[in-house]
C-alpha cells in the first residue's frame, strides 16, 4: 500500500524530485541540488539587491522589483533553504517578461504542510485576525517564505524573539502596513498605540526585546506537535496575570524555551536554568540551595529567639528561687 501511495504521489506531482521537495526534505542527491542551484541563480540574477542597482534586463520595472527582492544569504539560513523557486512560483516562472499576476500566484503553504496547515487553520478561525480580516491575511502575511526559520534551528531565545516580534511589529507599528488591513474593516482602524495599549505593563518595551509577543497574545497550543497556537487574541483576552511567567512553573518552559528543555540541566540548584542562559525572568529561576537557606535561616532565627525566651524565663525562675532563701 505504501508504494501505491509514492507512485500515486510521483504520478501527481511529476517528478520525483518535486516529490522530495513537497515532503519538505532538503535534497540529498547531488545532480538535484545542482540543479536547483542553477535554477534558482536565473531568479536570483534579477530579484536581489545586486541586480536592482544593475539591471540585467532592459526595460525593467525597477520600482516594482524594488518590492521583490530576495536576500541569498538570508534565505539558505532559512526553513526553504534548498527548495527551487518554482516550487511556489510556477514552473512558467522563468519567463521573461513574466505573465501578469506571477506574484500572487503562490502555491499555498497547505500543498506542502498539509496536515500542520489544517490543525493551524482551526486555531486561526478563532483569530481576532480571522474575525476581521478573513481571506485577507495569509500565512504570508506573518511568515516570510524567504526569511522564516523554526525556533529550534535559531537555537538562542533572543533570536527567536527578534524574528517573532518582528513579524507583529511590521504591522503594529508601521501605519502605512496597518492601513492595508486596517482600511479594509468596515468602518476603517486606525493603528493604536503600542506604549498606551501596554500602559499596564510595567517596563513594556523591555518585556518586547525578552518575551514574543504570542506568549501573552495566544492561549496554550492545544496540538502538542505546535509550540504555539496560531489563535491570536485581542487585548480583552490576552494574558495579564504576571504569575504566568514569573513563577517556578512558568510558561516560558513550554512556549520561548520549549526546544531547549531536552537540554537543561541543573546548574548549581537553579530551576530553569535553560532560562539563565538568555534573560532573567525574576520569580522563575528560583534556586533550591537559596531557598533551603532561607528556610533554615528562619527556622534557626525562631528557634534562636524561642530559646532566647525561654532561657530567660528560666533565669528569672531561679533569681526569684535565690531571693526567697
Amino acid at each position: 500500500m505504501r508504494h501505491l501511495v509514492v507512485v500515486f504521489l510521483i504520478l501527481l506531482l511529476g517528478t520525483p524530485s518535486a516529490l522530495a521537495q513537497t515532503a519538505g526534505a532538503a535534497p540529498t542527491d547531488p545532480a538535484l541540488i545542482e540543479k536547483i542551484r542553477k535554477s534558482n541563480a536565473e531568479c536570483l540574477g534579477c530579484h536581489t539587491e545586486a541586480a536592482l542597482k544593475a539591471p540585467p534586463r532592459e526595460g525593467m520595472d525597477l520600482l516594482k522589483l524594488k518590492t521583490l527582492l530576495v536576500d541569498p544569504a538570508a534565505f539558505e539560513r532559512s526553513n526553504h533553504a534548498g527548495m527551487e523557486c518554482k516550487t511556489c512560483h510556477g514552473q512558467t516562472a522563468n519567463e521573461y517578461p513574466h505573465r501578469e499576476g506571477l506574484t500572487a500566484q503562490v502555491s499555498p503553504c497547505g500543498e506542502c504542510h498539509a496536515q500542520k496547515s489544517m490543525r493551524i487553520e482551526a486555531q486561526y478561525d478563532a483569530s481576532i485576525h480571522a474575525k476581521h480580516l478573513k481571506g485577507k491575511f495569509t500565512c504570508q502575511s506573518c511568515h516570510d517564505p524567504h526569511l522564516y526559520k523554526v525556533a529550534a534551528k535559531l537555537g538562542a531565545p533572543s533570536e527567536i524573539v527578534r524574528q517573532d516580534n518582528a513579524m507583529c511589529f511590521d504591522c503594529h507599528e508601521s501605519d502605512l502596513k496597518f492601513a492595508t488591513f486596517g482600511d479594509a474593516l468596515t468602518p476603517p482602524k486606525r493603528r493604536p498605540d503600542l506604549d498606551d495599549i501596554h500602559e499596564w505593563l510595567p517596563n513594556a518595551k523591555l518585556h518586547w526585546g525578552a518575551v514574543r509577543c504570542v506568549e501573552c497574545h495566544t492561549p496554550v497550543s492545544p496540538t502538542k506537535t505546535l509550540a504555539l497556537s496560531h489563535e491570536i487574541v485581542g487585548k480583552d483576552k490576552a494574558e495579564k496575570n504576571c504569575v504566568a511567567c514569573h513563577t517556578r512553573d512558568t510558561a516560558l518552559k513550554t512556549r520561548l524555551y520549549r526546544h531547549m528543555v531536552t537540554e537543561e540541566r541543573e546548574k548549581l540548584g537553579f530551576a530553569n536554568s535553560i532560562i539563565l542562559g538568555d534573560s532573567y525572568v525574576i520569580g522563575a529561576t528560583r534556586n533550591a540551595y537559596f531557598d533551603q537557606f532561607a528556610v533554615w535561616s528562619v527556622l534557626l532565627t525562631v528557634a534562636g529567639v524561642m530559646g532566647h525566651g525561654a532561657l530567660r524565663v528560666f533565669t528569672a525562675g531561679i533569681r526569684r528561687l535565690l531571693r526567697k532563701s
